[in-house]
């Protein structure tokens, strides 16, 4: 399944995605995870010292490669070039899987050992100096986009996306893209106004989002999210001795976590494994189809020069059970995968 972590910049989003996605790779759960904010952190709190992660490759550097990978045979595509963000697959595109070894992994992706199992990392890659003053944030997250519209999970399967800061990603249609969306909010009005605006623009495209308080001192401050957000606070988190000395970078074993912080994060994991049984394929693909037409009319045709409605096929529907590079008729189903092993450190 897939799962955004969203919220104010400064409210601690980066450090609960990384504990969370921990959690689960001390379940032995197989887990992809993204760094697609502009402050690139991830990769540190999940264990990498700097030289580690400045060297991490950037999914937007890797964009022709990855377009090209996945692509495939479809014939509605004709060109790499022609390919934009928000292109869905289709007849004879690749698709990706968690559980795989495929070039795109290979080429963005960096194993990272933690405790209970290996995890995928991929990151979006900072701001350089030639982006700056002449291009915006959502040109680098476009490669997680499309690596999204391409990838089939499974129920124990986990992408975790660490999502840029604010409402930013209502720029395009990934805000769709998941069974679950964790908005990290502190006990603030500040720290509730993103909620605000997630809840408003999310409400018309059903997306399912639940709050995470962090930093909260103590029964004032949940009174205070209860009463901001209602029935989406779905945990609230404190002060963690544990997180400090990560952040110190001496951090002990995770089974050290505070059982009060265990018990969250599995709160997390259980409110995602629930959405997961409620997806709607039909639905899911019909909205990827929505935001890829309007994204073209704005300004994909112009960049391109070509119709990319055309790129659209009719009656596919993205599925669970398709995997590989798809061929036959549209929304074909292809030979059953043998379930794979969770990926190992390189």
């Amino acid at each position: 399944m897939k799962i955004a972590f969203v919220g104010k910049g400064g409210s601690g989003k980066t450090t609960l995605s990384s504990l969370f996605i921990r959690h689960l790779a001390a379940n032995e759960a197989p887990v992809v995870a993204v760094d697609a904010d502009i402050n690139q952190h991830l990769g540190a709190a999940l264990g990498l010292d700097p030289e580690a992660a400045a060297a991490m490759p950037a999914l937007g550097a890797h964009l022709p490669l990855i377009k090209d990978y996945l692509r495939g045979s479809n014939p509605r595509i004709a060109s790499a070039e022609t390919m934009i963000k928000t292109t869905p697959p289709g007849t004879g595109s690749r698709l990706l899987r968690v559980c795989e070894d495929n070039p795109v992994y290979e080429a963005c992706g960096r194993r990272i050992a933690l405790d209970g199992g290996p995890v995928l990392l991929m990151a979006t890659g900072p701001f350089t100096e030639a982006d700056l003053g002449v291009a915006c944030y959502h040109s680098k997250v476009g490669a997680v986009e499309l690596c999204l519209n391409h990838l089939v999970d499974g129920p124990d399967e986990y992408v975790v996306v660490d999502m840029t800061a604010g409402s930013d990603s209502f720029a395009s249609g990934m805000f769709t893209r998941f069974d679950m969306t964790f908005l990290v909010a502190e006990p603030t009005l500040k720290g509730v106004s993103v909620y605000r605006q997630y809840k408003e623009y999310a409400r018309d495209f059903g997306v399912p989002l639940k709050v995470v308080g962090n930093k909260v001192q103590g029964p004032d401050d949940v009174e205070f999210l209860r009463a901001e957000v209602g029935d989406d606070l779905l945990v609230a988190v404190g002060h963690s001795d544990w997180v400090r000395a990560m952040e110190k970078g001496r951090p002990a074993d995770f089974d050290l976590l505070e059982a009060g912080n265990r018990l969250a994060l599995q709160a997390l994991q259980d409110a995602a494994d629930d959405r997961y049984g409620l997806r709607d394929w039909a639905k899911y693909t019909e909205q990827m189809v929505h935001f890829h037409l309007r994204n073209a009319e704005s300004w994909g045709n112009a960049k391109t020069g070509a119709d990319l409605a055309a790129q659209v096929d009719p009656g596919f529907v993205l599925h669970e059970e398709l995997s590989g590079e798809l061929d036959g008729a549209p929304g074909a189903v292809s030979p059953p995968r043998s379930p794979r092993p969770a990926p190992q450190p390189a």
